[in-house]
């Protein structure tokens, strides 16, 4: 392991989450992978992320979130102790608007959406749908600081 990062104990890595904000996330179909940019919510009692996908009618995408492979999701920032990243590993599962309890959506209203759009298609012509990602595996790994050094 490098000298320059040590490992985030599990409640560093819970604090960093539970703003919610940005991440990569790569979907596993088979010996195949396909990641892209998301927004993401974290809820800290569950320890659950929830993401917003949005489908055009001929998604690539839909097939990776439908396939059985384990996925990833990357969340890394620069900040003032220096850089941190987290990555959960584990399935997603569509949740569906009966499943929103006051708890999902309030892990929903961290979620940092840019304003920025990346579809070829008007946002009117796509189907957005929440997920969830239990993970199975949670690390975190962060900068090493340097005590005393200017």
């Amino acid at each position: 392991m490098s000298d320059q990062s040590v490992s985030m104990s599990h409640e560093e890595i819970v604090e960093f989450l539970e703003t919610g904000g940005t991440a990569v996330i790569a979907l596993a179909k088979g010996d195949d992978s396909y990641a892209i940019p998301v927004s993401y919510g974290f809820d800290d009692e569950e320890e659950h992320f929830y993401l917003r996908l949005a489908f055009d009618s001929e998604s690539e995408k839909r097939e990776y979130v439908d396939a059985a492979g384990v996925d990833s999701l990357v969340i890394h920032e620069q900040t003032d102790e220096g850089w941190k990243s987290v990555v959960a590993r584990g399935h997603l599962a569509e949740v569906t608007e009966a499943a929103l309890d006051s708890t999902i959506v309030e892990a929903m209203r961290t979620m940092d959406i840019p304003f920025v759009t990346i579809f070829e298609h008007p946002s009117t012509e796509l189907d957005f749908e929440m997920y969830r990602l239990a993970p199975e595996e949670l690390t975190g790994r962060k900068e090493k600081t340097m005590r005393g050094v200017e």
